[in-house]
């Protein structure tokens, strides 16, 4: 009897267990994707401030400007519009690729690889409207290239930081292609490749995200890694 007893509280905490543990892993994916969300909005919120502050100033610009021309103080007007050419030329760095929530995510994290000072080719054109919503693209977009900026910090030689990217329609499918460079090479176990940070698994949170966007929509995900370079291609049904 104490056998059969002791039975049933084990399978009834089995049962609980796989009711709750996915509960649980959902609550902690929805709150990291929260977190990536706003930081994210915080980002873009930035460049968007760095813009205004600049247009704000646009025209005491002209005025300093015409007073240079005014006194005949040619040489220094050069160096002023050189400055400001510079200055000007780091915040017009706008990528428009026809999807409001890439171009958010994109123009935020290209303004932190200039900042990092990582060499960067860009080609995105992106649907207006896709399967996908504007919070998955965002998450998406989001830990690609975070995980590709991170591993681009580890790198101490110059050459060695870059990312391209690349982003256009594909036999009707949204294809997306992030390369980067790392460190050394990317670990493997089988045919996950091992996270560098402090998340549980051999995969991060961010690559399960990414993972199960994927799955989501019938689509196709492939990692690849040699010495020196990472690679990420995505494919996803447009309709």
């Amino acid at each position: 009897m104490l056998t059969l007893f002791l039975a049933l509280l084990l399978l009834s905490g089995l049962a609980a267990a796989f009711v709750w543990i996915p509960r649980l892993i959902d609550r902690r994916t929805e709150s990291f994707q929260s977190d990536l969300v706003n930081r994210h909005y915080e980002e873009v919120e930035n460049m968007y401030r760095t813009m205004r502050a600049w247009c704000h100033d646009y025209h005491n610009h002209i005025q300093a400007a015409g007073s240079y021309l005014e006194l005949g103080k040619y040489e220094e007007l050069a160096v002023y519009l050189k400055e400001l050419d510079e200055s000007l030329y780091e915040i017009d760095q706008i990528i428009k690729t026809g999807n409001l929530m890439a171009d958010a995510i994109l123009n935020s994290k290209l303004s932190l690889m200039r900042e990092y000072q990582i060499r960067t080719e860009v080609t995105a054109h992106v649907p207006a409207q896709m399967r996908i919503t504007d919070t998955e693209l965002c998450v998406l977009l989001g830990n690609l290239l975070d995980n590709a900026i991170e591993a681009c910090q580890k790198v101490s030689e110059d050459e060695g930081r870059f990312i391209r990217i690349y982003m256009d329609i594909l036999q009707e499918q949204f294809y997306i292609a992030v390369m980067n460079g790392m460190q050394g090479r990317a670990a493997r176990h089988g045919k996950l490749f091992v996270s560098t940070k402090r998340e549980p698994g051999f995969h991060g949170l961010g690559l399960q995200r990414v993972d199960r966007i994927v799955e989501k929509y019938g689509g196709f995900l492939d990692r690849q890694s040699e010495e020196g370079v990472f690679a990420t291609e995505i494919l996803l049904p447009i309709r």
